[in-house]
């Protein structure tokens, strides 16, 4: 038995080619987006079509970056960069689906919530965590003796429109602060 081949000519294949020089990022279209502190540039390379779900639930790369993939498939996986300065991540949010996330540059902590305290690892480049659906996560550049510098995270998130949501006390921060309405809207 063998696997089936398919043929592919170089102008199909190049629709499956997202160079870096061409890749937009986007700094919003998620609750936090506009946060102190959750500032953030995400760049969708690889797959991150828009989620259809219940209302509160996102892509985890935003609206904008979630229709302007580099590499439009839908093959279970997705994969997307991060460009945050110091001090700088997402607030504590839930995916449907596992997350794994590798610093390419500069250090990142990357925490988790559980039995109602956050745990947390500290990376560096080409250090790798998986988180499992379902996990409260988030992440931040700890590259402190670098104030005036960007670093990059690469993540991959399993499925095919993955869905995040920000954790409840996430929201509650958000709404009291005016970053988001009654309704979640933002």
């Amino acid at each position: 038995m063998s696997l089936p081949t398919i043929r592919v000519t170089r102008e199909e294949m190049r629709k499956r080619v997202a160079l870096f020089s061409e890749i937009r990022g986007y700094d919003g279209g998620l609750p936090d987006s506009r946060y102190p502190g959750a500032e953030r540039t995400l760049y969708n390379v690889i797959g991150f079509q828009p989620p259809e779900g219940e209302p509160g639930r996102v892509s985890p790369v935003g609206a904008q970056a979630a229709e302007h993939a580099a590499i439009k498939i839908n093959e279970g996986f997705n994969l997307g960069f991060c460009e945050a300065a110091p001090g700088k991540g997402p607030m504590m949010h839930n995916h449907d689906t596992n997350e794994t996330f590798m610093p390419l540059t500069g250090r990142w902590r990357c925490s988790w919530e559980v039995d109602g305290k956050v745990e947390s690892f500290e990376l560096g480049p080409r250090d790798v965590i998986s988180f499992p659906a379902g996990v409260q996560r988030r992440f931040e550049n700890i590259t402190h003796e670098e104030p005036d510098s960007k670093h990059w995270l690469l993540f991959v998130i399993a499925g095919n429109a993955p869905q995040a949501e920000f954790s409840p006390q996430a929201m509650d921060e958000l709404k009291a602060k005016g970053y988001v309405d009654g309704d979640g809207k933002y």
